[in-house]
């Protein structure tokens, strides 16, 4: 990076993009479901599953309209940390499993204290074209990305 400052900031928005693919997938497992031979009662439970998690995907992972939906990411001299309208700025440790290509981010990080890692989705229709290039940049390329969440 020409710039050797370590201080970013982005926030990013719900994406239709994202959207269509996952209603495409929750049709493809109702279809799967209605065209295997499984009992009724199964099938019924599995159907419910899937709305279960569409009612808490979507307003969580997809269209970031929950209060505890990650819809910012921020490195400054106190390292990472993403925000929610829940929960403010929260430190965090950015997994080495993160994806940054051209039309898609997939940010895996840990929060302080705990041992189970958290993932958010950035489609190319989620930030602008330069902030969604900007923030590939800043993850591929970022001096201490994968450093230790500072203990409070």
């Amino acid at each position: 990076m020409s710039s050797p400052s370590e201080c970013f900031e982005c926030r990013w928005q719900g994406s239709r993009l994202l959207l269509a693919a996952y209603l495409a997938c929750q049709v493809l497992a109702w279809l799967a479901v209605w065209a295997s031979p499984l009992p009724g009662w199964l099938a019924l439970a599995i159907a419910a599953a899937c709305i279960a998690h569409a009612g808490w995907a979507i307003p969580r992972r997809i269209l970031l309209t929950h209060a505890h939906a990650v819809v910012g990411l921020r490195r400054d001299v106190r390292g990472w940390q993403v925000f929610s309208l829940a929960r403010g700025w929260q430190p965090v440790r950015l997994c080495r499993d993160s994806v940054a290509v051209p039309g898609l981010v997939v940010l895996r990080f840990e929060r302080a204290g705990r041992r189970v890692g958290e993932s958010q989705c950035i489609p190319r229709d989620a930030l602008g074209a330069d902030e969604h290039r900007r923030l590939r940049v800043r993850l591929k390329f970022s001096r201490r990305r994968w450093a230790e969440v500072p203990r409070a």
